[in-house]
Parts: structure tokens; sequence; C-alpha cells
């Protein structure tokens, strides 16, 4: 019965909420200018984070949604880190003082294409302008292709402690029609090379709605995923957009499964990883119940940024290279996209910000109640900072919801509320986005920027 009425939200397209306004709503009023007064203002009397941007492949796969293109070639890649140091020495010296870190993302593209002498001179840096704490997490991004023992040696010698590789899946049918075959004695080997050279946290990516795939063929990979035995697994829909993404027309279209298939997917996928004692996370991470991510989340204190679901709670994030997204107290600040343009920017000593979003005090009174709700699938309206500013009479109730929206999940059984508390119900959790969006003013469903809900 759940399942049929899942299906009623098939076709909403909602945002995956790791910020708040989302990224389309950025826009060009919010500048360098803005991002360099946001900077000399940031009180660092808690650590900071840093997200480090390659926006490079080897091959391109067609269900790709990231800010990436291919290169057969390392010289775009040193070019392109050189540009990246630049940035980092730019911003580094517009802050009021040493900031400490405690966390670091490198993300892409493919980030273990960095060579090694670019990766070791770039963290010098990154160690040099900033105070990293003795227990700083430094995480990246790893294309099982490419992991050999020297790579994973060049990284952990960087310091990095933890690896996201990209499964999304074992079916070698599927994997041809994605442009990404990777057996599992690849990605099995990328695994130990990693762990041998001492980055012991393993996060894999699984993805379902692939063309060709099947509930079946999630369960085997799910099979095989636990053979790796890793920390984390993250587990998206493809959101298939060519309209907005070229590559993504290489795929056939008629060998994507509807969305009940996707959501029979879902749930062979959810249920072999509770089965096999991972906790849920949120929308779609799963933690071994002693990681930082599912104790975070017992305790109430898990948190949701561009990188997902995490236990990081710093007072920035302070990103770097081409498309990258920052989040500052005052508001989200993003870089240009095109290298070119990315390059001359840092290369003149200005930084590349061309759009973000000042937050005003409701987008953050919005924020907080969407990421309660993404992270704990229920939120009380009364206890969320600033809603006494917002609302003087002391009525939760006061800010401006899709009351139609609300009533049709309450009455579908999707949602309850009592009071001022609203909670998803667990049979209903692929549909969390949806209702966090009742709570997004500056979503238009007509404009079909986002991924289908189910």
């Amino acid at each position: 019965m759940s399942d049929a009425i899942i299906l009623r939200y098939e076709n909403g397209r909602v945002p995956r909420y790791t910020s708040y306004p989302t990224a389309p709503h950025f826009d060009a009023a919010t500048g360098e200018r803005d991002y360099r007064q946001w900077l000399a203002r940031l009180v660092l009397d808690r650590p900071v984070s840093l997200y480090l941007h390659v926006p490079f492949c080897r091959d391109l796969c067609w269900y790709c949604g990231c800010h990436t293109k291919a290169t057969h070639r390392d010289r775009p890649i040193v070019d392109y880190m050189a540009d990246l140091r630049r940035e980092i020495a730019l911003v580094a010296g517009l802050l009021p003082g040493r900031a400490r870190v405690a966390h670091v993302h490198w993300g892409g593209g493919t980030p273990s294409l960095i060579p090694a002498a670019d990766l070791a001179e770039t963290v010098a840096l990154l160690r040099d302008r900033f105070d990293f704490a003795p227990d700083a997490e430094m995480a990246a991004e790893f294309d099982p292709r490419l992991v050999t023992p020297a790579v994973a040696r060049a990284w952990a010698a960087a310091g990095a402690n933890r690896a996201s590789l990209g499964v999304q899946t074992f079916d070698l049918e599927v994997q041809e029609a994605i442009n990404r075959v990777q057996p599992f004695e690849i990605v099995a080997a990328a695994v130990d090379s990693l762990r041998n050279a001492g980055i012991d946290r393993i996060n894999l990516d699984l993805v379902y709605g692939l063309p060709h795939q099947t509930v079946e063929g999630c369960r085997r990979t799910v099979t095989e995923s636990l053979r790796l035995q890793p920390d984390r697994l993250a587990t998206f829909g493809y959101a298939h957009l060519p309209q907005r993404l070229r590559h993504q027309r290489l795929i056939d279209a008629e060998a994507l499964p509807g969305s009940a298939e996707r959501l029979r997917q879902w749930r062979a996928i959810s249920e072999g990883l509770t089965a096999a004692g991972y906790v849920a996370i949120g929308l779609d991470h799963f933690a071994r119940s002693d990681d930082p991510l599912a104790l975070e989340q017992a305790g109430g204190r898990l948190r949701r940024n561009f990188q997902g679901y995490t236990d990081d709670d710093g007072a920035a994030l302070l990103a770097f290279g081409a498309s990258a997204i920052g989040a500052l107290p005052e508001g989200y600040v993003q870089n240009v996209p095109a290298l070119a343009a990315y390059a001359s920017a840092v290369r003149e000593g200005r930084t590349p910000t061309v759009r973000g979003k000042r937050l005003s005090s409701e987008d953050r009174l919005r924020r907080a109640v969407i990421e309660r709700l993404m992270c704990d699938l229920q939120v009380d309206l009364a206890t969320v900072d600033g809603i006494d500013a917002y609302a003087p009479d002391c009525n939760p109730w006061m800010l401006a919801v899709d009351r139609d929206l609300l009533r049709r999940l309450v009455g579908d059984g999707v949602a309850v509320i009592d009071g001022t508390r609203i909670e998803v119900v667990e049979a209903f959790r692929p549909l969390v986005r949806t209702v966090a969006s009742a709570f997004d003013t500056y979503l238009d469903p007509a404009q079909a920027l986002h991924a289908v809900a189910v």
C-alpha cells in the first residue's frame, strides 16, 4: 500500500536539499565583493571545512551530473592545480586570521587523477595556510579503475584517511549502458590498495534507476558491495536530465526503469543493507552502527551539506576550484564553471565568484527546518532556532508553507503533524524531500530544475 501512495508523488521534481536555498536559485547579485567581505568577517572560533573540486576524468560516464570534462593528458590537470593553489593562497589571505581545519573533501570529477607531485604541493600549501586538527578528516573521491598501489600511497602520504569509490552497479549490462565498465575484481583491488596504504575508511556510492537495471541486479550489487566491508554507502537515484546534460543523451531513455521499478530497486538496496546491519541515515545514506554518521544521527546532531550527510559542524565551508560552492554564515558563493574564466580570475588575483545567495533571516529559519527533516525525518517547529523572532506571537505555524501539499501528505499517511511537530513516517522515507519542499518558498515545480521525487 505504501508503494502505491509513494508513486502518487513520483513526478514531483524536488531538490536533494544539500543547501537551502538550493543552487538553481543562486544569482549574480552575490559576487566577489560579497565573498571578500564575508571572508574578512568570518569568526574563526570554530574549525572551517575545505572542499576542492577537480573537474577532470579520463572518460565521461554517461549518467554523470557533475561539472567535469574528459582528458587523456596530465597537462590540463597540472595547469589547473597551479590555478587551484593560487585560489587557496588568495582566499587564505582574505581571512581575518589562521583558520583551523577539521574536514577536507576532494571531489570531482576524479581527484585521484592529480599527479602525485601536484597533490603533495597542494596539500603542503593547505597545511602552510591553515591549521589542521590532529584528527582532521581528509576524504577524496576515487575512480576504482584508476586506483593503483602508487596512487593509494600518494594520497595516504598527503593525509587522506577516507576514500569514496563510485561503484554504481556491478551489473555488466548496466555498466556498458552508462560507459563505466568495472568488474568487481577491479573495485576490490582498489579497496585493497587503499587499505594497504592506510586509508581504511571506505565509502561506496550505489545508483539505482539506471538503464537496463533490475531489482535482482541491485540485490547482487549489494551482496558484492558487502564483501568489501565498507563503512558507509550512499544510494542515489539516477536523475535523467538530457536537456541540461548533453552526454546523458547517449543513454537509451527507453531502457530506463519506470518509477515503480525504481522504487522496487531502492527497496531492494535498502533492505539488503539494513539486513546486513547498516543504519539508514536520512534519505539515502547507510552506515555502520559505530560510524560517526550513525552516532550523530542518534544524537540529533547530523548535518547536511554539499557533500551529503556529514558530522561536520564547521563555521564555514571554503570551496576551491571551478564550479565549487562554498557556504559561509552570511550566504553561499559559487565559482565560475568555465575553466578558462576560472584560470583568468585567479591569475589576476580575483576570486572566481560569479554567483551566490545572501541569506535572509527567513532563509536561515527555513534551512534549519529542512535540514532537520532531511536528517531526522522529523522537526519540532517550536524548537528551531530563530522561530521566535520570525513569529513574535510564538505560533510557529505562522511560517508560510505549502499547506495544500502538507494536507495531502498527512491525508495519505506520509507525514504526521502533532502540534508543532511534523514527522515523516518511516515507510515513506523516499518522500522526505517532498515533505521538506512544503517549506521551500523558492521552488517552482513547473521549472523542472530537479530530479523526480521517486
